[in-house]
């Protein structure tokens, strides 16, 4: 399988990856990870927007919706969560305004549609399911290790902590590991509309979104 079907690096977009680490330094200082409903560990995040008006939709189930999984040896395809309405979440949370991470948000948020946008924290030693999800995944290392990999498919990446962005094909099987004995972060948006890894022939233009379009 091409890597160019799997993994993007984002054109055109860079950031200070030091004012990353000591943005997110400064936020963990005030905020706690959500875990989630409990049910599935692994999945730590703190929300960076919400649902307008929604102090619900930066926590909890919210923190992990649909995917689905192949759980046992029969091989055969679960789902599992629920569906969340990626589009509503368009609005950005005013305690971090003042914050690095507004301006890495309305930087790629002028280029493509975000929908859920977090930090996620991975720990040391650990690992998630074997999963795909219903939307792509756009990446930002902020604190990363050599023993971190995106496994997707029977391929696997690490995607280095040097400000870039990237796009993961998170609509194949994967799964995520970290191998390191220290945290890794990284700062995740969901792409509800990207076609990114449809169509071989498509280009640069026609991953710049703007909703409803």
């Amino acid at each position: 399988m091409s890597v160019k079907s799997l993994v993007y690096k984002v054109p055109g977009i860079s950031f200070d990856i030091d004012r990353l680490v000591d943005t997110y330094q400064e936020v963990i200082k005030k905020k706690k990870f959500d875990q989630g409903d409990g049910s599935v560990s692994n999945i730590d995040s703190i929300a960076l927007n919400r649902i307008p008006g929604n102090e619900d939709s930066t926590k909890g189930k919210f923190s992990w919706g649909l995917y689905w999984t192949k759980p046992d040896q029969s091989g055969q395809e679960k789902s599992r969560a629920h569906q969340i309405d990626e589009k509503k979440f368009t609005e950005f949370l005013p305690e971090f305004e003042n914050t690095y991470f507004k301006y890495v948000y309305e930087t790629l948020s002028r280029r493509y549609a975000l929908g859920r946008t977090r930090i996620l924290k991975k720990a040391p030693r650990s690992t998630l399911s074997w999963h795909r999800d219903p939307e792509l995944r756009l990446h930002i290392p902020i604190i990363t290790n050599q023993g971190c990999r995106f496994v997707i498919e029977d391929r696997s990446f690490h995607l280095p902590a040097d400000g870039h962005a990237w796009i993961v094909n998170a609509k194949k099987y994967h799964n995520f590991f970290n191998g390191g004995e220290e945290d890794r972060i990284h700062l995740v948006a969901t792409l509800p509309y990207s076609k990114l890894f449809d169509d071989k022939k498509n280009n640069l233009d026609q991953f710049w979104h703007t909703w409803g379009h």
